[in-house]
Formats: structure tokens, C-alpha cells, sequence
């Protein structure tokens, strides 16, 4: 008998759709893998939304682990002609400021020429400078115009810019060269143009700029500087001079950037706290649970945190954050006595940073919360110990859907055999039954002529 190459065309039957409804009843079985493999992605998922909120914490304890922290300073000053910037080295005080000059670039033209495109001949520029450094530009005869020699000095060196100006006379193109940076040791000592050059340009010496340093004075001391940025006159103080004149300078603890540094701490652990409580709540009325509900790993972190709000200083007038104005509420979140805090942060500012930031033999308290972070966040702590475990589950259930599915594949191939075998059947059956059927009829019709 040939065979059906489609199920359901010898019988008739709808066997392909059967198949098709046996297959999807075998597939129902992935589907608990499947749910499964989305919880733990979940679970997962929760991991790193913990992960980040105490790496957040750290990152503030860490700021308040550093005594320079609480050096923080700011400054200002009384004369517009002086911006001051000062980093945790500089003591605070106030400072009398005179400037009597700023400094100053060098520079130079030279004689003016009619055509800045005309070729002036070959030569060079020879150029020494305050600072002993020189250099000498060689001038090619056919390319020898006043802007191609501008062009080579600009492209050989940086200490030195030349620039063309008119001056709207006759020959009014002038090259200038001007020193890079102000101050008597980049200024130009000597300039000379060789062959055709220095007789089709020369020197004007009538154009000539001197260099200059900036010079002032710090509470009576007189100072000097190359530039208009002065740093070291003050320590920790750089100041930046536009104009001459007297004024003073004031450095100033910054108690809004030292308090903004503890607020930051308190607001992060309560941030942590909150994602905690997303991850490990219940809600009674729809009954959702959080994505660690219950979990060891979310405990283990709970529990460590707790150890470290107790943590304790050994050296210092404080000992505790509560001895701050710092204190945890019934929700397990701190609250911080603005009033209190910034009255210790004016007056006790070194026993505020012995409680944070420690002593040389001592760590402080956010060094203790520091260090209890990272040992959270290590390699072969909690967190990564259970990420680890997801994924490993994870692993395994994939590994479990393909057999599942090797096992549905062998299912349904087993189904289509046997709907095969029985699609031949019934076929034979419906052939051999219309063969008696023609017989029969065949037996009918002589019966009936005799």
C-alpha cells in the first residue's frame, strides 16, 4: 500500500489539527520552567537595584572617610579686578591684596610691506627668548611672502605667534610677533631677519611692547609672577588677576558643602532603605510580595546594617551619630537635627571630623561604614554569593527546558507515527469498503436481470 505523505488524506480526519492541540497540551509543561526563569531574573534584577543603593552609600561614607572633607573652604574677594579659588589646603583668613601690575606678552612689528602675497626673498628669522630657549625659521625664496613666512614660524614652534596687522598706511602689511605666554622669561630678547628678508622687513623697533610681570603684594609682602594666575601667594589661594588695584581676600571654612557632604551620607542610607523596603514588603490588600521577600541573602544585609548604625568611636568627644543630631526613626530611616548639626559643624568642627573621618590611629565612623560596605559588596559577599546562586538556577532550568523540549519533540513525533499509521488504516479500511460496496452491487444487478 502506498503511503500517505499527509496526515488526514487517506482518512479524511483532521489528525494535523489533533496533532497540533496534542503538541500545545505536551508544551504546557515548559511553562513552569518559564515562570520560573522570570522570577529569578526578577530576583536577579532586585539584586542590582540593591547592589547600586549600597554602593551609593558607600560612595557617600567614603566622602566622609576623608578628613579633607571637612576642610572644605570658601573664598571671595572685596576688589573685582582679583577671582580667588581656594582648595581644602587653604586656611581660612582674610588677606590684604594690592596689584600693582599685570603681566604682560612681548611683542613686535616689522617694517610694513604693500603686498602681503608678494615674495619678499629667502632668509630666516632667528629668535631668542627670556627663558634661553631659540629657534630659526628658514624662509624659501619661492615662498617667501609676508603671510607665507607668518605661516612658517607658526608651524615650526608654539613660544612665539605671528600675526599679521594693517595699518592702513601705504605698506601697510606688518608682521607681528608676539611672545606665547606673558612674563619677562617668554619674552622676546632677540630678533633678527637674515638675507633679502631683513631688508625687505626688518625691525620696528618704535612698535615694540615689553614684556612684564605681574607684580602685588600679600599682606605687605611683595610678589612676583609671570603670569596673572598667582598661586602659592596664598596657599591653598589661586588668584586670578584682571586689573590693578587693592582688595581683600577671604578663605572661609565652607559649612554648606561640610554639611551637604553628611546630608548626602544621611540621604543615601535612607535611599537604601527605601529600596530595601520595596524589596522585602507584602502588600496585604493585593497581595504582591516584593522580589526578596524573605530572601537570606536581603537578610544578612539588613542585619549589617543594623551593625553598623551601632558601630561606636573610640577616640573623640563623640561617639555615636546620635551624638550629631543624627537619629534613626521607628522606620529604621535617620533623621538629621539640621540646627544641632550645623551648630557643631561652626564650633566642633575637628571633633565632627575625628567622628567621621577618624585619627591616624583610629578609623572614624564613616571609615568603620566604609569598610563593613565593601566587605557587602565584595566578590564573596552576600550579594554576589546570591546573584551567583540565580544564575547558576538560572542555568539549570535552561538546561531543563531543552530536555523538556527534546522530550516534546519525541512525544509528538511518536503521535504523528502513530496518526500516520492509522490515517493508512482507515484508508485501506475506506478502499476495501468501497470495493465490496461496488462488488455487492455488482452481485445486486446480475441477480436482479435473472
Amino acid at each position: 500500500m502506498a503511503s500517505i505523505s499527509s496526515l488526514g488524506v487517506g482518512s479524511g480526519l483532521d489528525l494535523n489539527g489533533l496533532l497540533n492541540q496534542l503538541e500545545a497540551a505536551e508544551r504546557q509543561r515548559l511553562q513552569p520552567i518559564t515562570q520560573q526563569k522570570r522570577s529569578v531574573e526578577a530576583q536577579i534584577s532586585a539584586y542590582g537595584k540593591l547592589e547600586s543603593a549600597l554602593s551609593a552609600f558607600q560612595e557617600a561614607a567614603t566622602t566622609l572617610s576623608a578628613s579633607e572633607t571637612f576642610a572644605a573652604t570658601t573664598s571671595n574677594s572685596s576688589f573685582d579686578g582679583i577671582t580667588v579659588a581656594a582648595n581644602n589646603t587653604a586656611a581660612p583668613g582674610s588677606y590684604a591684596v594690592t596689584v600693582n601690575n599685570l603681566a604682560r606678552n612681548y611683542s613686535v612689528a616689522s617694517f610694513g610691506v604693500a603686498d602681503d602675497t608678494a615674495e619678499l626673498g629667502a632668509g630666516s628669522v632667528d629668535v631668542a627668548l627670556g627663558n634661553g630657549t631659540s629657534f630659526s625659521v628658514a624662509v624659501d625664496a619661492a615662498s617667501s611672502s609676508l603671510a607665507d613666512v607668518r605661516d612658517a614660524i607658526n608651524a615650526q614652534q608654539s613660544d612665539v605667534r605671528a600675526s599679521i596687522v594693517n595699518d592702513g598706511s601705504g605698506t601697510p602689511y606688518r608682521l607681528v610677533l608676539s611672545s606665547a605666554q606673558t612674563g619677562t622669561d617668554s619674552a622676546i630678547t632677540s630678533l633678527s631677519y637674515t638675507g633679502d628678508l631683513a631688508l625687505s622687513m626688518g625691525t620696528d623697533a618704535s612698535t615694540e611692547i615689553t614684556a612684564q610681570n605681574a607684580s602685588l603684594s600679600v599682606n605687605g609682602i611683595t610678589i612676583s609672577s609671570q603670569t596673572n594666575q598667582v598661586e602659592g601667594a596664598i596657599e591653598g589661594v589661586a588668584l586670578s588677576l584682571t586689573s590693578t588695584g587693592s582688595g581683600n581676600v577671604n578663605v572661609v571654612r565652607d559649612q554648606e558643602t561640610i554639611q551637604g557632604s553628611i546630608s548626602a551620607f544621611v540621604d543615601a542610607y535612607n535611599e537604601l532603605q527605601d529600596t530595601i523596603g520595596s524589596l522585602n514588603n507584602f502588600d496585604v490588600e493585593t497581595g504582591v510580595a516584593g522580589q526578596l521577600l524573605g530572601d537570606s541573602g536581603l537578610r544578612s544585609v539588613e542585619s549589617a546594617l543594623r551593625s553598623i548604625l551601632g558601630n561606636q568611636v573610640a577616640e573623640g568627644d563623640f561617639n555615636r551619630l546620635s551624638d550629631l543630631g543624627i537619629s534613626r526613626q521607628l522606620g529604621g530611616k535617620l533623621e538629621v537635627d539640621e540646627a544641632r548639626l550645623a551648630e557643631l559643624s561652626s564650633t566642633d568642627l575637628t571633633k565632627v571630623t575625628t567622628f567621621f573621618a577618624g585619627t591616624a590611629t583610629t578609623d572614624g565612623f564613616a571609615k568603620q561604614t566604609s569598610t563593613a560596605l565593601e566587605q557587602l559588596l565584595d566578590e564573596n559577599g552576600p550579594i554576589a554569593t546570591r546573584t551567583e546562586g540565580f544564575k547558576s538556577q538560572i542555568d539549570r532550568l535552561d538546561d531543563r527546558f531543552v530536555r523538556e523540549e527534546d522530550l516534546i519533540a519525541t512525544t509528538v513525533e511518536r503521535y504523528r507515527k502513530q496518526f500516520a499509521q492509522l490515517d493508512s488504516l482507515i484508508a485501506s479500511m475506506n478502499s476495501t469498503s468501497n470495493y465490496l460496496g461496488q462488488q455487492f452491487a455488482a452481485m445486486n444487478a446480475q441477480l436482479g436481470d435473472s
